[in-house]
């Protein structure tokens, strides 16, 4: 039987990757791929279970798309990847809505799973989660200047707040030519904006020889036809003299790097099982900043995680502050199952909340005084699409990656296409958004 299928992928991008998976296997497998679940005969919700509420928010998705098979618009709802992984038991006793679960090592299995669902029955599969395939062809869901490269899966940091390993499985890192070979289709295929993911992809490659390949690899994707290369996820205290060096000399790798510390307080770090202490990262933010020039730093902080107390929160705002990292994200701490920080002393959710509210006000000061810094600078902007309502252009610069910064808002006599690049006069602020006007 042929079936309309809808996919609906929540949470991170090495989440997407895997819909983008689960979608090219079915196609093959002769199913349509629907952009609407009304009138789809399976809707596949690919879930994110890093915290809580992303948990809550892919259950708030699956209740909407139960009122559509109520109304006989749609005919089941098969759930799949972290939250499935995480909490397969509850999904399937406390959400009758769900006709089936994958979990996060059986993304191969979607056809079979959807064969199961379509003919009566609620199947279960869970596969080795250490050992589930990470290739496979990929139809893309992100618009077709940019995509994900994922090149490992797991994690072996443990970080005491973390549940990745347990979902994901132990880090283990895709064979290079593997690699080259997606990433010289998605060249082939228009890509421009080329960003390359994993957990943490710093680690690249000891897992296969005990040596770091990352800059290697960067070096061999440099050679395709991409315009630009973004990192996503270096853990401080992997980066290499070598990858430091590769970044600053490859122009096509944007002086942008995603460096999550989530704190700088000594004591929390080294109870969260981090590696890092705060002159270590002072350190390696100095190294950076002097040797890659316009360097943008992005980091996620956690405000009250276990042992943070008035002290330790306000010396977390100062480092910010004496920093000034150009993005951050800030998030409160969710003491998640299963994790050690959750059976540590924490402070309660709404003081963690109130403080992580400080600390984005803090990071709004950083921010407008970087943005005031740039006005007058010309900018390489990738353009994205045009906003009837402003009657501006809008795009990206190096500075601004997909999905999680803001955007760049330009006029412009010569009308740019989705997908162009053009050069930008930088000349105001636009709701802590950069304004411009293209040269």
């Amino acid at each position: 039987m042929i079936y309309k299928i809808y996919f609906l992928s929540l949470g991170c991008a090495k989440n997407q990757v895997n819909c983008e998976q689960m979608m090219s296997l079915a196609q093959s497998a002769g199913h349509e791929i629907t952009p609407s679940p009304a009138g789809a005969d399976i809707a596949v919700v690919n879930t994110c279970g890093f915290l809580a509420s992303a948990c809550e928010e892919a259950i708030d998705h699956i209740l909407e798309l139960a009122e559509l098979k109520r109304s006989g618009e749609l005919k089941k709802i098969l759930v799949t990847g972290c939250m499935s992984q995480r909490y397969k038991a509850d999904v399937l006793e406390e959400l009758p809505e769900a006709d089936g679960v994958l979990g996060t090592g059986s993304y191969g299995q979607i056809v079979q799973a959807i064969g199961a669902v379509m003919e009566g029955d609620r199947p279960c599969l869970m596969g080795n989660i250490h050992t589930a395939p990470q290739n496979g062809p990929r139809i893309l869901s992100t618009p077709p200047w940019y995509a994900y490269l994922r090149i490992a899966e797991g994690c072996d940091n443990h970080c005491a707040y973390c549940v990745i390993p347990s979902l994901r499985g132990k880090y283990r890192s895709r064979p290079m030519d593997e690699l080259l070979d997606e990433a010289a289709e998605l060249a082939s295929a228009g890509v421009r904006e080329l960003l390359v993911i994993a957990q943490d992809i710093t680690r690249y490659g000891t897992d296969l020889n005990g040596e770091h390949q990352l800059a290697a690899l960067l070096r061999e994707l440099c050679k395709l036809d991409f315009h630009w290369i973004r990192l996503h996820y270096l853990y401080p205290d992997e980066i290499t003299e070598e990858l430091i060096d590769t970044i600053a000399s490859e122009p096509k790798i944007l002086p942008y790097l995603d460096i999550p510390i989530q704190h700088c307080n000594d004591g929390i770090l080294k109870a969260m099982n981090r590696r890092d202490t705060k002159e270590s990262i002072r350190a390696l933010f100095q190294t950076l900043r002097a040797r890659i020039p316009g360097l943008v730093l992005r980091t996620s902080l956690i405000a009250g995680l276990p042992g943070e107390g008035e002290a330790e929160f306000e010396e977390l705002c100062a480092f910010l502050r004496e920093q000034k990292i150009e993005r951050a994200g800030v998030f409160p701490f969710s003491p998640e199952d299963g994790t050690r920080a959750a059976q540590m002393d924490h402070v309660d959710g709404s003081e963690a909340a109130r403080r992580a509210e400080i600390a984005v006000d803090v990071q709004s000061d950083i921010i407008d005084e970087y943005n005031d810094s740039l006005l007058g600078e010309e900018r390489e902007v990738l353009c994205e699409g045009f906003d009837g309502q402003a009657q501006m252009f809008y795009g990206r610069s190096y500075a601004e990656s997909p999905e999680i910064d803001g955007r760049i808002w330009f006029t412009a006599e010569e009308t740019p296409e989705p997908g162009d690049f053009a050069a930008v006069r930088l000349t105001g602020v636009m709701d802590g958004e950069l304004t411009g006007e293209r040269v």
